[in-house]
């Protein structure tokens, strides 16, 4: 398998999925976007699509209640390692492709979660025209994204993305017709050196090495958005 035709590539998780996973494990210690997700639909016997899945971190626990879980992830390395993980449950199913081209029929699934995968604002409406062909009426999308405008993960972000317009970037949404919950999930981990791998991966080599001499510690406050909508 190659990568799938019109993935855009991420540099953290493409790269190095290992310590990125150091970051799933790390990330919402308080299980906050969960909780903010299931206010507004609760996915219980329901079937799921997570969009740019990665390595299938999340597969297991959407599965936990869900009828039916697909992970979709343009990465075949990742593919491989998702389906892995998720062989001995048979509710779950990890699919090769792209939000641009969700491998799945119309009205498919009744819940659609994406976390820090393809729908980043202006330029992601292929990604929204497939939302609305696999989301059955009645059910509802979720995007988590970073929050720039606030936290101190908010500001090494800015500081990493300086082209990223945070008004662009809520205008994008808002005019679509999604709804913005912001939360503060927070990043703790039970080891200094776990904390330095993953700046490193997100980060420039300077700038992460100028974060990690200003912070010390094992946790970081971290502010997200979840954008929402129903169909």
């Amino acid at each position: 398998m190659s990568v799938s035709d019109g993935a855009v590539p991420s540099p953290n998780i493409w790269n190095h999925p290992a310590t990125y996973e150091l970051e799933n494990r790390a990330v919402d210690p308080g299980g906050r976007i969960e909780s903010a997700m299931r206010e507004v639909l609760d996915w219980s016997g329901r079937d799921l699509l997570d969009l740019g899945c990665g390595t299938g971190f999340h597969l297991p626990r959407w599965a936990e209640t869900a009828r039916s879980v697909v992970g979709v992830e343009p990465h075949p390395d990742l593919v491989r390692i998702a389906r892995r993980r998720t062989s001995r449950l048979p509710a779950v199913q990890v699919l090769q492709g792209t939000a641009q081209r969700v491998p799945l029929a119309d009205a498919s699934v009744d819940v659609a979660h994406a976390r820090w995968a393809y729908f980043f604002g202006p330029g992601c409406e292929p990604g929204l025209a497939e939302l609305s062909r696999v989301v059955r009426h009645g059910g509802a999308a979720f995007v988590v994204d970073n929050d720039p405008t606030r936290s101190t993960f908010g500001d090494w972000f800015r500081r990493g993305y300086p082209s990223v317009d945070p008004v662009a970037v809520e205008r994008f949404w808002s005019t679509h017709g999604w709804t913005r919950r912001p939360l503060d999930i927070g990043w703790r981990f039970d080891r200094r050196e776990d904390l330095e791998a993953v700046v490193r991966i997100e980060f420039t080599p300077a700038l992460a090495e100028e974060i990690l001499a200003g912070h010390t510690g094992l946790s970081v406050d971290y502010a997200v958005n979840l954008w929402w909508r129903r169909f």
